[in-house]
């Protein structure tokens, strides 16, 4: 679990207890909500987004406002099992 301030707002970052992801995996999503803590505003409680990382895949983030503002990452799905059309 990581916490991080934007905009003078508490974030929490907690990962799902399925995922299994070295420190350098998590420094990795850590920067990616970085890159768009501009946008983490607009999403409202139960939403969900993903972000995708070269390095990793497509991070899905499940957003919570109630009762505290919490980003689970729910699953990583590694690039070699992304199709796109």
């Amino acid at each position: 679990m990581y916490r991080f301030s934007i905009k003078g707002e508490e974030w929490i970052v907690r990962f799902s207890p399925q995922i299994s992801i070295e420190t350098e995996e998590k420094k990795a999503i850590l920067q990616s909500i970085l890159h768009i803590e501009n946008d983490l505003n607009l999403f409202t409680h139960g939403d969900a987004f993903l972000v995708v990382n070269k390095n990793i895949g497509i991070i899905v983030f499940k957003v919570e406002r109630i009762p505290s503002l919490i980003l689970t990452v729910s699953t990583i799905i590694p690039e070699e099992n992304c199709y796109f059309q």
